[in-house]
């Protein structure tokens, strides 16, 4: 997959939560080296409930699901991602751990950022981590407000 189609992927989800970058092509094309691409098979845990771990990750292709182990029965699945979807920003913002379970649903193509990686553009390019930053937590406070009044509890 193309960072071109990981960008439009981006720019055309329309979702609540959608990560709403004020960013060009060409400004994706400098935070590009910035992130690692991973190929993975439906089934595969992308992120692990209770781990460490300061990435984020764009979904390029395919999709998602988010879950949580243990709580009442029924109240386990919080989300399901679809292509142009960032799912794991909390990591960006904190070193505590992983609030949920994402799983691939169908094989997918995830783009990382890492915490060290954008510690690195923030000294190079700081404009860009800068908006980086500010879509992911608006990403993050739109899930908080649905989870709230959802009831699902931020632990």
């Amino acid at each position: 997959m193309e960072l071109n189609q990981l960008v439009q992927a981006i720019q055309t989800l329309n979702a609540e939560d959608a990560f709403r970058a004020r960013l060009t092509l060409d400004q994706w094309r400098t935070i590009a080296p910035y992130l690692t691409r991973h190929d993975i098979r439906a089934g595969d845990l992308l992120i692990k409930q209770g781990d460490t771990d300061r990435s984020m990750y764009f979904l390029g292709q395919g999709s998602l699901q988010v879950f949580v182990t243990g709580g009442p029965p029924g109240s386990n699945r919080i989300a399901i991602l679809r292509a142009g979807s960032v799912v794991g920003e909390p990591g960006l913002f904190t070193d505590g751990p992983r609030m949920a379970n994402v799983e691939a649903m169908t094989p997918c193509s995830v783009w990382a950022l890492r915490g060290p990686r954008l510690e690195e553009m923030s000294q190079r390019s700081p404009a860009l981590a800068l908006e980086l930053l500010r879509a992911a937590g608006g990403v993050m406070a739109t899930r908080m407000r649905a989870n709230t009044t959802r009831q699902i509890p931020c632990t």
